[in-house]
């Protein structure tokens, strides 16, 4: 049966995701490629599905317009970029075990020189800066590797050893950062890693850095931990908690759509994938999670780990909902993890996340300014490069005013009776702030952070009756086709407005055509064709990224079996807490399959200490925390990893029931098979 967004067939196997990063995939349905009827002529020279187009002429002279718009002649961050390079190791390649590439800068080609006509100037400048790769002195004691990964690995002195602090994606490219590292000084002892947030490019390759089996042990105190000899792994309070919770519960959802964010089955260079303005896009080596063996709260503001003392600043709610920045005071460094990048982040991540909270974002950074700023001499954080000396304090001002500012703005327009769509098209920077590099909108962008903010406030809902319950996509396209009458005239006249340069119009009425009639490949081709000049033109990577899947979806079908990202998924689900799989065992179950099938059991983890209480009444999963009652139909003894093998249907080994032996098994009967193959472009 061929997958639509509404039969679906879904794996357990989930996904965490990167300041968002998706971590597998599955194999795609295939499209039709029959087509209607058609006036012959509508186009010159009709694309073939699968045919990427030159910039039109229209196109090209939007993009030369960029060179007029800001200053190019500023090369101050190319400065910055460049400063303290020790390596240089831009035609960097990393392969994983089976001969595959997890990283591989050389293919996106030649990047100098002026923007190609296919490329917005602003993004192609982004991309020749985050195409910078190697190892740089941020100052003496503090070294990052830079262009191994989508984040940095950053690596700073002790007494006697190092620190690392975040340690990309995947274990292949952590690994080539540290042997990079290590040709210079020598074998590393690592006394501690630190995760900076709960994303997986700042997690996903510790593996890569550390021995697993010689981490400290987290029942330990924090003193103990550190002087017990072992590798200490700490991550700001409620790191656990986010980095499984908000990438697993609706990982399969947001994987799909980070294959269209990050563009994972587009070729590299001027006529696909680019720069994302925090790097060069995600890796694809292996993944896994070793858990913190101590979260950083408010009770501990500083640690001194082997005679290094850093000072924690939590910034909860901003790029991530664990965050920490750190400071330094040997160094005289401040580091801003994500919550500055040098370029606009998102306050809302087009695959699909919480949203952020801008207020409060900008609120975090001033108060990083207050506490450290008259003691820094650079400022750094986990993408992008440095700033050092002058600049850190009007980094810091400008960053946090254009969070400030999309977050008063917005609610300024919201209390004026605008909506969110009306607001988005509304809204633009200052003049100056408009001019600043390292806040340009090469992630994030205006139009949908403001959205962001719209939504954090008033939610989906615009207040018009018409939008309360409107009618699911295909219906609707349905409707509108059968009211436009003739798709041949509507493509004709669609044509036209697509020589006019009319590329989003073009799209969205396109658009009805295909989910009204997916098999009208000309209907496909224009649509895609509008598309791919909306991403040539887009000064946002993640933007453009969005843009040419969607144009390579409507010329070849669904591409999400070819997309390659990176695995060790069900590795890192293993650091699951029991509550956690419990949450996610309701999640997997389709509840009204499930509605008429009671029970309860008492679960005893016996490994964790912990007992439950757990029902299905009505098709819905509750479970009661250190509770164990007498009425319960069965009782189930295991350690913590048998449940969630028995939640990914692996071995569990031997598990204790006694009373009803049938109703583990129930328990488990109604999960779906979640796949990130669903259709995104076409219904």
């Amino acid at each position: 049966m061929k997958m639509t967004r509404r039969n679906f067939i879904s794996t357990s196997a989930a996904t965490m995701l990167a300041c968002g990063v998706s971590l597998s995939a599955h194999a795609a349905g295939s499209e039709s490629e029959n087509g209607l009827n058609f006036i012959t002529d509508i186009f010159s020279d009709p694309a073939k599905p699968g045919t990427t187009q030159d910039a039109t002429p229209l196109t090209a002279e939007k993009n030369a317009e960029w060179y007029s718009k800001l200053d190019f002649s500023d090369r101050r961050e190319f400065v910055n970029a460049e400063r303290g390079m020790l390596d240089n190791a831009e035609e960097t390649v990393i392969y994983n075990d089976d001969g595959t590439t997890a990283w591989d800068l050389p293919s996106y080609g030649d990047l100098s020189g002026d923007a190609p006509d296919t490329v917005n100037p602003s993004l192609w400048r982004n991309t020749q800066l985050n195409a910078k790769a190697g190892l740089y002195e941020v100052c003496n004691g503090i070294y990052q590797v830079r262009g191994f990964d989508m984040s940095n690995a950053t690596f700073i002195r002790t007494d006697n050893g190092w620190i690392i602090f975040d340690v990309l994606m995947c274990r292949e490219n952590m690994q080539a950062a540290k042997t990079l590292m290590e040709k210079r000084f020598g074998t590393l002892d690592v006394k501690a890693v630190l995760y900076s947030h709960s994303h997986v490019d700042h997690f996903g390759g510790a593996e890569g850095a550390i021995d697993r089996n010689n981490v400290a042990d987290s029942s330990l105190s924090i003193e103990q931990q550190l002087a017990s000899g072992k590798t200490v792994v700490l991550a700001p309070e409620g790191f656990l908690k986010h980095a499984i919770s908000e990438n697993v519960y609706a990982g399969i959802a947001m994987a799909r759509r980070a294959q269209y964010q990050y563009g994972t089955v587009l070729e590299k260079g001027s006529k696909g994938a680019l720069s994302i303005g925090i790097g060069m896009g995600q890796s694809t080596g292996q993944v896994a999670l070793i858990p913190p063996t101590f979260e950083i709260g408010s009770d501990t503001p500083a640690l001194t780990i082997d005679g290094l003392k850093i000072e924690f600043q939590l910034t909860p709610g901003t790029e991530a909902p664990a965050e920490m920045n750190a400071y330094f005071p040997k160094y005289r460094a401040l580091w801003m993890a994500e919550n500055c990048t040098g370029t606009l982040h998102n306050l809302y991540t087009l695959r699909g996340a919480q949203v952020r909270d801008a207020n409060d974002w900008a609120k975090y950074i001033i108060e990083a300014d207050q506490k450290f700023c008259d003691k820094t001499d650079v400022v750094f954080q986990s993408h992008n490069w440095p700033h050092w000396g002058e600049e850190i304090h009007e980094y810091l001002l400008n960053t946090a005013a254009i969070y400030k500012f999309i977050h008063d703005q917005t609610l300024h327009y919201m209390n004026l009776g605008y909506t969110s769509t009306e607001i988005s098209s509304m809204i633009s920077l200052p003049d100056a702030l408009e001019k600043v590099w390292y806040t340009r909108q090469y992630y994030g962008t205006l139009s949908h952070n403001s959205k962001a903010v719209y939504q954090k406030y008033l939610g989906w809902y615009n207040a018009n009756p018409v939008d309360l319950d409107p009618l699911p996509p295909s219906e609707t396209a349905k409707k509108l086709v059968e009211y436009l009458g003739s798709t041949n005239a509507v493509l004709l006249r669609a044509k036209k407005d697509y020589n006019k340069g009319e590329y989003q119009w073009v799209a969205q009425i396109t658009k009805e055509l295909v989910f009204a009639d997916p098999t009208n490949q000309k209907a496909r081709n224009l649509c895609a064709d509008a598309l791919e000049q909306l991403g040539y033109q887009a000064e946002s990577g993640a933007w453009r990224n969005v843009y040419l899947m969607g144009a390579a979806e409507l010329r070849s079908g669904n591409l999400s079996g070819r997309a390659r990202t990176a695995n060790g998924l069900t590795n890192s689900m293993r650091a699951m807490t029991v509550s956690m799989l419990l949450d996610y065992i309701a999640i997997l179950s389709d509840g009204n399959a499930a509605q008429n099938d009671d029970l309860t059991l008492n679960l005893n983890v016996t490994d964790e200490n912990e007992q439950f209480y757990v029902t299905r009444k009505n098709g819905v999963l509750l479970a009661y925390p250190g509770e164990n009652r007498t009425d319960a139909q069965a009782s189930v003894t295991c350690k913590r990893l048998q449940l969630f093998a028995l939640m990914t249907g692996q071995q569990a080994g031997q598990v204790q029931i006694t009373g009803d032996a049938t109703v583990l098994k129930r328990l488990l009967a109604y999960a779906s098979k979640f796949e990130k193959t669903f259709n995104i472009i076409e219904p």
